[in-house]
């Protein structure tokens, strides 16, 4: 590396920097030597030199952050990613729109990043029943959000040809800071609070659960290999349900919950069994150590 490229510093762009993931990833990047800049939505605060106002939805807007910030990596986290969101279409607006205009963007204003990372979500492969669901698995979605990443996803594939560009397919995963209409907050919260009962859907629903904290660490791996123009699952290979989450915070906490299963809470179009096959993340970034899920869970009940 030349002494000019050293001094160089790596400017990184992170939509969605203010949300659960985008904490930890801006810190992440930072510890790494990157200089972070934020997007911010209409108020999260003033602009400064590392924290930028954008509204996704609007391709002048993107023009002129991308022209101005002129990015060495984007990651592309913002989306609306609350399942039971209100208003359909605002899932695609945003999660499908807004990072074609993304795209559009560079492109319009002459920037080719070294990478750009997009996050979609496992939700894509809807209800299969397998513990390795691969990259080769079809996108069968069964609700809106589903459908708006697997919509982005055809649409970002046709723009492989033109820009570096990786999806991340993330299965859950879960963390300190992580909002309690997410199950695993809700659960940690009620047994940090000692509650005597907890109201929950269906609680033999297996998922791969991740440790936010080997999420990031995964994406920026990924923005440094040389993959691009693929799709990764990023993901443990180990599921576990609700009723295993269940044992082992009381297990940790000495503290019994009683459950009662809320019938408004169990959706028809839950997946009952959604697990990853970490197998091509292993290989492009074989560094990278996924964290424990117990770790994760006593790390969230001692917070």
């Amino acid at each position: 590396m030349s002494s000019l490229h050293a001094k160089q510093p790596v400017r990184t762009l992170v939509t969605g920097a203010s949300g659960f993931t985008g904490h930890y990833l801006v810190d992440t990047l930072r510890s790494r030597g990157h200089t972070v800049i934020e997007t911010i939505a209409g108020r999260d605060g003033p602009e400064t030199e590392t924290r930028v106002r954008l509204d996704i939805t609007s391709p002048d807007n993107c023009r002129r952050v991308i022209a101005s910030v002129r990015p060495d990596y984007i990651v592309h986290l913002a989306a609306i990613s609350f399942v039971g969101h209100q208003d359909p279409l605002d899932f695609y607006r945003v999660n499908v729109l807004g990072t074609l205009n993304l795209l559009e963007a560079c492109a319009a204003v002459g920037h080719t990043p070294r990478k750009l990372l997009i996050a979609s979500s496992a939700n894509v492969y809807g209800n299969v029943t397998s513990d390795a669901i691969d990259e080769s698995f079809p996108l069968t979605p069964v609700n809106h959000y589903a459908a708006s990443k697997a919509a982005m996803e055809t649409m970002v594939r046709t723009w492989f040809d033109r820009l570096p560009i990786l999806i991340v397919r993330p299965f859950n995963y879960t963390g300190r800071g992580q909002a309690s209409n997410f199950l695993v907050p809700k659960i940690v919260e009620h047994f940090a609070r000692r509650e005597p009962a907890i109201e929950l859907g269906n609680i033999d629903v297996a998922r791969d659960f991740s440790d936010v904290r080997y999420v990031v660490n995964a994406y920026e791996a990924l923005l440094d290999s040389d993959a691009a123009a693929d799709t990764v699952n990023v993901c443990t290979g180990t599921p576990y349900t609700l009723r295993e989450i269940l044992a082992a915070a009381s297990d940790l906490t000495g503290h019994e919950l009683e459950v009662h299963v809320n019938p408004a809470f169990v959706r028809q179009t839950d997946v009952k069994m959604l697990a990853g096959s970490p197998a091509r993340l292993r290989t492009l970034v074989p560094a990278v150590e996924s964290i424990p899920f117990m770790d994760t869970l006593r790390w969230m009940l001692a917070a």
